[in-house]
């Protein structure tokens, strides 16, 4: 597995998880968002990963308006950077249980194509695609993504001409993930995001890592990330064994210990770290190449 010379780094800005009040630096409103898009674009990210937010609250959110307003507020910027849309949202389930056909507060629970407005709306250049189901951390808090569920996302996506990033959580995903692939399903190339660390997924492990890395179809485009002080290791990780690279406040919100750090400033590491490996930084442009995405407009 060669080192992979010309990496493209993503940055994932904000996420869904319950981080608002452990940073001031994670973005929550689409001024926020867009103006957090743009420092990483500028730090060397060529592709931004994109949640929005409840501007009130910082709550996660699926309002296809306030995606658009962030991919709106991006593009009157004339940055250079190539749109990466989550989709995953709507896919939470929070059971009791003692009774598990009870859903409690936090379930926000619906079917593929409901996870797929803001995509159809926007046509960004990469939306997310979550390969499976997963348990979702400690207590009952399920991800729910089912056969049936992928196969009508992926179908929708595909009509659309967006190219899905396949959000991989554990060894299971990628093999369902190839069989879209094999039902015609999905377009090559492939785009794969191999996430890490995410309990109780795939563990942050390189020996796991480099099984995945050896499942992958013949071609496609992957990246890889880690959660926490795993970010930075993986970046190398991930570049050593000929992947791309994301970083960002999503997965990580420190520079070193007690240091919070900005999506700008963890970009900036994920350039150094590529380079002083001898390898070169993807512009938008090479990223679009690379990943089969139409040309900027």
């Amino acid at each position: 597995m060669p080192v992979n010379q010309d990496v493209i780094i993503t940055c994932a800005l904000t996420g869904a998880g319950d981080t608002v009040g452990r940073s001031p630096h994670v973005p929550v409103t689409p001024a926020q968002i867009a103006a957090s898009a743009v420092e990483a674009a500028g730090a060397g990210a060529a592709v931004v990963h994109i949640h929005v937010r409840e501007p009130e609250t910082g709550a996660p959110s699926r309002d296809p308006l306030l995606y658009r307003e962030v991919v709106e507020r991006i593009r009157e910027t004339g940055t250079d950077v190539v749109i990466n849309l989550t989709a995953g949202m709507g896919g939470d389930l929070v059971i009791d249980p003692e009774a598990p056909l009870r859903q409690l507060p936090g379930t926000d629970l619906v079917g593929g194509l409901d996870r797929l407005p803001h995509v159809e709306d926007l046509l960004p250049d990469i939306c997310t695609l979550d390969c499976g189901s997963l348990n979702f951390g400690d207590g009952s808090n399920l991800y729910v993504s089912t056969p049936d569920m992928l196969r009508t996302g992926a179908k929708r996506i595909q009509e659309l001409g967006v190219r899905p990033e396949l959000e991989i959580f554990d060894t299971g995903q990628l093999w369902f993930a190839k069989q879209l692939l094999a039902e015609g399903l999905l377009d090559d190339p492939t785009v794969f995001q191999l996430c890490m660390g995410i309990p109780w997924g795939a563990p942050a492990d390189p020996g796991v890592l480099q099984a995945m890395v050896t499942m992958l179809p013949q071609d496609a485009q992957w990246a890889s990330f880690a959660l926490g002080r795993m970010q930075m290791p993986w970046v190398a990780q991930s570049i050593l064994l000929g992947g791309h690279v994301r970083v960002g406040l999503e997965d990580n919100l420190y520079l070193g210990k007690g240091v919070k750090a900005t999506n700008g400033q963890l970009v900036e590491r994920a350039v150094r770290i590529t380079e002083s490996l001898g390898s070169r930084v993807a512009t938008p442009d090479e990223a679009r190449e690379k990943l089969g995405l139409r040309p900027r407009a």
